[in-house]
């Protein structure tokens, strides 16, 4: 039995090429794959990280309450991302000089009431979301939920 082991030189030179262009494929494969992998990685976890930052913010509210005037101004604004936003006239006394309010509607249907609602003194029931990081779900960070006509006095 011949226990032997062919060097490279022994198999000649053409075998010693073909072997170290293998090595060399394989490395630049290698290089290749981990490039794509990080590539793909600063873009997929920065977008990841703003998904998760953005359903936080608007998930969880700041504040909630109401506030009542009457709906001086509602429009739909913006091309991509459309919103509605308003802005509510708060009269505490006669006489006195309105304090505005703006705010934000993402839902068509409340939306829908805020307009049959201009013109009348309403109560606008809304929760305040900080941080949201975009404009895209609103100018301001006041989300009116819902909308109640108030008597006047």
């Amino acid at each position: 039995m011949n226990d032997e082991v062919e060097s490279p030189t022994a198999a000649g030179p053409e075998s010693a090429a073909t072997e170290t262009a293998e090595q060399g494929g394989r490395t630049r494969a290698r290089v290749r794959k981990w490039l794509v992998v990080g590539g793909v990685g600063l873009v997929v976890v920065p977008a990841l990280c703003f998904a998760l930052w953005t359903w936080i913010t608007l998930s969880w509210t700041y504040s909630a309450g109401d506030r009542a005037g009457y709906v001086q101004k509602f429009s739909q604004k913006g091309w991509v991302c459309s919103t509605w936003e308003g802005e509510l006239s708060m009269v505490n006394l006669p006489g006195a000089v309105p304090e505005r309010w703006t705010f934000s509607v993402r839902d068509d249907l409340v939306a829908h009431s805020v307009r049959a609602s201009i013109g009348h003194k309403v109560a606008l029931e809304y929760e305040e979301h900080r941080g949201v990081p975009s404009n895209c779900f609103g100018e301001t960070r006041y989300f009116v939920v819902g909308v109640r006509r108030v008597s006047e006095p």
